[in-house]
């Protein structure tokens, strides 16, 4: 990689040589043919990885857009949006929701677990709910969402289910064709951002509609939105050669690239290597007294919030760390200063974390922290070593 630090943030992620070839090259015009074939491949590789009936987007923004996408282009002003949260950013979604008018409810968990499916069934029999969103992982949190269980409560309720994919998409199984226990029960829209497990730098809004969130758009009419109404995206959606706002032409060569890199792999093989490498970099950080926020039955496999030891300061770990070039990120709300997140997932390697681990037992000694450096890596091996076998 040419990148000169190895970026562990929850996102943006590191990025391969490939990937910023395809940033680098000649821009042309975003109706030139020869872009224009870029731009509706990168579209069916899309489709391909979430496996849509409906219709993809690709737009310049970021996740938030997308999920600004998701909920006003299904619900009106006055209707209901149920918000299921497991940390930060799915509290993200009342302010959104609450912007244009929509009634919305939140069943929030305490960081690091789940929303109990209890309460959930019981807000879902109190509310009728236009749509009900969930965070398939929580950057803040490092929590993963059970969707097999959450998914058939939703459709059953007669409600929109809508995915947010940031931290989640290409890493772990989002096919919005899968049915959840019968075959009405699947998600109807899936939102990401191109900075995370794609791999590729921020600036892209990605979301899928299936036919039924498409269908709920055109119910609604009128809506308080421009940029952000997917009826102005559909035509060029269709037909890229057609012009609505000027696309990134650069972003959307890096984002077709990588697309190619995640396919070529398969969505079961990095499922299985993003659960591994969670479980190799926790497994190796208990060893120095760092504790995952989330239980291991619950915890994301692309990030992972770790509460520090004893007398580990915040910003001497980290800033140590980077002068070591690993960067990590602090924690949010009332972590923050007590934990940080780390993330492994997108085009990051085995050999990028072991580096991680081993370098973070280092700065932990500098900080008078007694470890063991050779049984943490040992750890990170032998979750490897189960992946591989």
């Amino acid at each position: 990689m040419k990148n000169q630090e190895l970026l562990l943030v929850p996102g943006p992620t590191p990025v391969v040589d490939a990937i910023y070839d395809a940033l680098s090259s000649e821009t042309r015009g975003h109706t030139d043919p020869r872009f224009v074939e870029v731009f509706k491949n990168a579209l069916l590789q899309t489709k391909e990885l979430l496996k849509t009936d409906g219709e993809v987007f690709v737009v310049a923004g970021s996740g938030t857009l997308a999920m600004e996408m998701a909920i006003v282009n299904t619900v009106g002003r006055g209707e209901k949006l149920l918000v299921i949260s497991h940390g930060y950013f799915g509290d993200r979604f009342l302010p959104l929701a609450k912007a244009f008018g929509i009634e919305v409810d939140v069943l929030q968990a305490e960081w690091g677990k789940q929303v109990d499916l209890t309460l959930v069934e019981q807000k879902l029999a109190e509310t009728q709910y236009k749509a009900v969103t969930i965070t398939h992982a929580d950057t803040s949190t490092g929590v993963v969402s059970d969707l097999e269980q959450l998914v058939p409560l939703i459709k059953q309720s007669g409600a929109l289910v809508i995915l947010d994919g940031v931290v989640a998409t290409a890493a772990l199984d989002e096919n919005m064709s899968k049915s959840y226990g019968h075959p009405d029960n699947k998600i109807d829209i899936v939102l990401t951002g191109s900075q995370k497990a794609i791999g590729v730098p921020p600036g892209l809004a990605i979301i899928a509609f299936n036919q039924t969130a498409l269908e709920a758009r055109n119910e609604l009419g009128v809506i308080p939105a421009y940029y952000s109404d997917i009826q102005n995206w559909l035509p060029i959606m269709k037909d890229p050669s057609k012009y609505f706002a000027t696309p990134p032409v650069n972003m959307i060569y890096a984002y077709n690239e990588a697309l190619k890199i995640v396919l070529e792999e398969g969505i079961e093989q990095r499922e299985k290597r993003h659960v591994a490498f969670g479980r190799a970099v926790r497994s190796a950080l208990k060893t120095y007294g760092m504790t995952p926020l989330a239980a291991e039955e619950v915890a994301a496999p692309t990030l992972s919030c770790l509460l520090y030891p004893e007398g580990i300061d915040d910003i001497s770990f980290r800033t140590n760390l980077s002068k070591r070039g690993i960067i990590v990120a602090g924690a949010l709300a009332h972590l923050a200063g007590k934990a940080f997140r780390i993330g492994h997932m997108g085009n990051t390697t085995a050999s990028m974390l072991e580096h991680a681990v081993r370098e973070i037992g280092e700065v932990l000694q500098e900080l008078g922290k007694q470890v063991n450096i050779d049984e943490a890596i040992n750890k990170f091996k032998e979750e490897l070593a189960l992946f591989v076998n």
